[in-house]
């Protein structure tokens, strides 16, 4: 599988026993099929599969068109709802990308990540 925003190759992460997720080789984004990203977010010390650089996370914010690395189809730019700071792209049919460090955020809900919905603002879709 190619990644959806630097198109390297995806590797395989396996959490657990039965929990494998892709990781881009360059850039460290992540690729959760549906449902994958809700489950690992509870899971303890899961935030290790997200070893990507968060400033490096950042600048790919900011590439637009990006293809489901499943059906190619178009994804839909999202925020997290509780957490409108956290932009990702997401396939109804197939799953959700997180750029490198948006995963650990997503996990952890912080006083911190109030500031930080204030800074970045709404994500324009």
């Amino acid at each position: 599988m190619e990644c959806p925003k630097c198109h390297a190759e995806m590797e395989e992460v396996t959490y657990g026993r039965n929990m494998t997720i892709d990781r881009c080789t360059n850039c460290k984004g992540l690729w959760f099929d549906n449902g994958e990203a809700e489950a690992l977010k509870d899971k303890w010390m899961s935030e290790f599969v997200d070893s990507g650089d968060p400033e490096v996370g950042k600048q790919y914010d900011k590439i637009e068109d990006v293809a489901c690395p499943r059906c190619r189809k178009p994804m839909q730019k999202l925020a997290d709802p509780k957490q409108p700071h956290i932009w990702y792209e997401g396939c109804e049919e197939h799953g959700m990308y997180f750029d490198a460090g948006e995963f650990t955020d997503y996990k952890y809900e912080t006083l911190l990540d109030r500031f930080r919905d204030l800074i970045k603002g709404k994500r324009a879709t």
